[in-house]
């Protein structure tokens, strides 16, 4: 249920927290404010990475099969989410489904980086998840990181 919760609520936030001021009132923190935290991230986590140009940091552990994926797929995937620091605020040990269209752009931008069967960490720039709006426990401005495997 927790997870399902999640997912709705990736859902719902992305409506809000496209990475502009909104009728939040609030100012999204700018992607380089963030690069340095999220290198050291993976610096420290043994993430060899890639770049994206829209500034998600990324590593294929496993490209898997099949046709490739597109913002519009519909999947399924277990995860782990955590904040930067470490803590777990979300994880999904069995298949979780949804489609790459209504999750955060952070996830519509790499998860198509692998095929069904793949393996995929993200690192996840604030204005790419939940800007500066945050969701439940996740504060607002704060880089993501993602661990998934897409079934």
């Amino acid at each position: 249920m927790k997870k399902a919760l999640f997912v709705l609520g990736l859902f719902a936030i992305l409506a809000i927290s496209c990475g502009k001021t909104g009728s939040t009132g609030c100012t999204p923190a700018p992607v380089a404010s963030e690069k340095a935290a999220m290198v050291k991230f993976c610096t420290d986590n043994n993430i060899t990475y890639t770049e994206h140009p829209s500034g998600l940091l990324y590593q294929i552990m496993n490209q898997g099969a099949g046709a490739p994926l597109n913002a519009t797929s519909q999947v399924n995937a277990v995860y782990t989410g955590k904040l930067l620091n470490g803590v777990v605020f979300d994880a999904a040990a069995t298949p979780v489904s949804f489609s790459l269209s209504g999750v955060i752009e952070g996830w519509t931008i790499g998860i198509p980086l692998v095929r069904r069967g793949g393996r995929i960490q993200l690192v996840i720039p604030s204005a790419l998840a939940y800007s500066c709006v945050g969701n439940r426990n996740i504060p607002p401005n704060t880089p993501l990181y993602f661990d998934v495997t897409v079934n």
